[in-house]
């Protein structure tokens, strides 16, 4: 799959590339490799999953920069952008549904 395709009633459809849609349904414990979906009830434990994860990465990434600072190196590359910015429009689709009470599905 070249691109993930979610889907709802409530909203247009949100489009991704398959490295990030990909990591969002991994983030979210969603097999990636079909179709699925995303029920109402599971949405705040969703919008949870993906806010702890960009947590975890911005973490990550300032304990990196802090290392290489310390050797004396140059800040490493990071990707442009980040998971908190590719994940904004994810989780404004999960709070709309959610508020709806509408399903978000991909893969169909």
């Amino acid at each position: 799959m070249a691109l993930y395709r979610f889907k709802s009633r409530e909203t247009g459809d949100l489009v991704m590339t398959s490295e990030h849609g990909k990591r969002l349904l991994e983030i979210l414990g969603k097999d990636p490799s079909g179709p699925g979906i995303v029920l109402p009830e599971q949405m705040p434990g969703a919008i949870d999953a993906i806010r702890q994860a960009i947590a975890a990465e911005e973490a990550e990434l300032q304990r990196l920069t802090e290392e290489a600072a310390a050797r004396g190196e140059p800040p490493p590359h990071f990707d442009a952008v980040s998971l908190r910015m590719r994940s904004v429009p994810f989780i404004e689709m999960l709070q709309r549904c959610q508020q709806a009470g509408v399903e978000i599905v991909w893969g169909v």
